[in-house]
C-alpha cells in the first residue's frame, strides 16, 4: 500500500487493528453459538462480549511480540485476548482451525472493500452520464486505427464508457456475492469438532453466505474470479484514461484534463499541460491487473490445504482494492472536470476535406446501379487526391467534377451525402439503450 495512491476508508479495512477486530467478532460469535449448543459455558461468551463492550484498544504491537515467539498469528491473537479476558477465554476457538478465522475475515474484508468500490462506480457512472447528456449531440470524429473514420458525437463516446462501467458494476456485484462466504468447519473442513450450526450463526452475524465445502480453506477459485473482476475494471479505467490522453495530444486537443491555477506541467517547459492524471491511471491499472495471475495460481493448493496462497494474498488483497478505489475516484474527478472543446472537434472533423463522408457516396453509387468495385474505385481515386493534399482539396468538389460519378449521381445527390446530421439520427436510440 502506497499512501500517495490510497484513500482512508479503503485503507482502514486492511489495517491490522481492523483485521483483529474482525477476528474477535468471528471468535465471539462462534463462542455464542457453542454456548447455545451447550458445548461451552454461556459465561464464556458473556465474558468475551463484556470485555469487548469496554471498547478495548487492540494492542497490535503486543500481538506482534507474541507472534515473534509463536510464529503463528492466530495463536498470538488468541493468547493476547486470553490475557485480557481471563480464564473464560480458554473456550474460544473450540473445534476451530486458523483458516476458519483467516478466510472468513478475508471474506468480510473483501465484501466491505466491494461496497466501497460499488460506491466508487456509482459516482463514476453519474459523472459519465452527466457529461454524456451535456454532449449528446456534440459532433466529433470517430477514429479507427487512430485514423479519421466517420462522424460520431462526444456523447456517444461517453455513452460507450457508461455502458462498459455499468457492466463492470454488475460483474463486481456478482464477484462480491461469490467472495462473501463463511467457513467455520474445523480441521480439514469436516465439522468433526464443531457443529455446522456454529458456522451458520457466524455467517448470519457477519452477513456472509455459507461455504458449501471449505476443505479447511475457502476454495481459491472464488478469489481468482474476484481479483480477475478487479482486473477487468482496471482495464476499463485504462481504456477511458487512454482515450482522454489521446484527445489531449497537441495535434488533437479535443478534450483535456482540468489544469488548476498554480499547477505546473513541466520543470523545464513552462508551457506544458500534460495528461498526468490519466497517465497515472494507466499505470495504476497495471498494478490492479497484476493481482489476477497470482490469484489464479493460488487456486491449486495441495490436497485439502496449504498456505502457499497466504503470503500472496497479504500483498494483493490490500493493494488491488486500495489501488482500484483510488483509481476510480481519480477517474471520476477527471471526467467531472474534463475540459471539452467542441470547436476543436468540428475543426478536426473538417480537416480532411470531407473524407469522412466517403462511405455514403460509395453506398449511393451502388444504389444507383454502379458495381461495388467500380463505385469503390471512383470514390477512392478522388479521396486519395484529398488525402495527399492534406485536406486542401474538397472531396465534394472533386466528386462533382468527376464525370463517371455524376453519370450516376446528380450534384444535388452528392451534396446530400455530405450532411453531418445524417450520422446522428440514431443517437436517441443508443442513449435509450444505455441510459434507459
Amino acid at each position: 500500500m502506497v499512501p500517495r495512491y490510497s484513500r482512508p476508508a479503503m485503507t482502514a479495512i486492511w489495517e491490522p487493528e481492523a483485521k483483529f477486530r474482525i477476528w474477535f467478532e468471528i471468535e465471539a460469535h462462534a463462542t455464542d453459538a457453542l454456548a447455545e449448543l451447550g458445548v461451552v459455558p454461556k459465561s464464556a461468551a458473556k465474558a468475551l462480549w463484556a470485555w469487548w463492550a469496554t471498547n478495548p484498544v487492540i494492542d497490535v504491537a503486543a500481538i506482534d511480540a507474541i507472534e515473534a515467539v509463536t510464529k503463528h498469528d492466530v495463536i498470538a491473537f488468541l493468547t493476547w485476548v486470553a490475557e485480557q479476558v481471563g480464564d473464560e477465554a480458554r473456550f474460544m476457538h473450540q473445534g476451530m482451525t486458523s483458516s476458519d478465522v483467516l478466510d472468513t475475515c478475508l471474506a468480510v474484508q473483501l465484501a466491505r472493500a466491494s461496497d466501497i468500490l460499488m460506491a466508487d462506480l456509482d459516482a463514476l457512472l453519474e459523472a459519465i452520464e452527466r457529461r454524456a447528456m451535456e454532449h449528446k449531440y456534440t459532433p466529433t470524429i470517430g477514429r479507427s486505427h487512430g485514423i479519421h473514420g466517420e462522424p460520431t458525437t462526444f456523447g456517444l463516446k461517453l455513452a460507450q464508457a457508461y455502458a462498459e462501467f455499468d457492466r463492470c458494476r454488475a460483474r463486481l456485484k456478482a464477484a462480491r456475492a461469490e467472495i462473501a462466504t463463511c467457513a467455520i468447519s474445523g480441521a480439514i473442513g469436516t465439522f468433526a469438532n464443531i457443529d455446522p450450526r456454529v458456522e451458520a450463526h457466524v455467517a448470519k452475524k457477519l452477513g456472509l453466505a455459507l461455504e458449501p465445502v471449505s476443505t479447511q480453506v475457502i476454495p481459491r477459485d472464488r478469489h481468482a474470479m474476484y481479483f480477475a473482476t478487479l482486473g477487468v475494471i482496471a482495464s476499463s479505467v485504462e481504456r477511458l484514461a487512454t482515450e482522454v490522453r489521446h484527445l489531449q495530444r497537441t495535434e488533437v486537443l479535443e478534450a483535456e484534463e482540468y489544469f488548476s491555477p498554480g499547477q505546473k506541467g513541466s520543470s523545464a517547459m513552462p508551457h506544458k499541460r500534460n495528461p498526468v492524471l490519466t497517465e497515472n491511471l494507466t499505470g495504476l491499472a497495471r498494478v490492479v491487473r497484476a493481482a489476477a495471475i497470482p490469484a489464479m495460481e493460488n487456486v491449486a493448493l495441495w490436497h485439502e490445504r496449504d498456505i502457499s496462497h497466504s503470503s500472496v494474498e497479504r500483498f494483493f488483497g490490500p493493494d488491488a482494492t486500495i489501488t482500484l478505489d483510488f483509481a476510480l475516484a481519480r477517474l471520476t474527478g477527471v471526467i467531472d472536470k474534463l475540459l471539452i472543446y467542441p470547436e476543436r472537434m468540428q475543426k478536426n472533423l473538417d480537416k480532411m476535406g470531407g473524407l469522412v463522408h466517403s462511405q455514403r457516396v460509395l453506398l449511393a453509387l451502388t444504389q444507383a446501379g454502379v458495381n461495388r468495385e467500380d463505385a469503390y474505385r471512383l470514390v477512392q481515386r478522388n479521396a486519395m487526391q484529398v488525402w495527399e493534399s492534406d485536406g486542401a482539396l474538397s472531396l465534394l468538389e472533386l466528386l462533382k467534377a468527376d464525370a463517371e460519378v455524376t453519370a450516376a449521381l446528380s450534384p444535388q445527390d452528392i451534396e446530400e451525402k455530405f450532411n453531418l446530421d445524417y450520422h446522428f439520427k440514431h443517437v436517441d436510440t443508443i442513449f435509450a439503450r444505455v441510459f434507459g
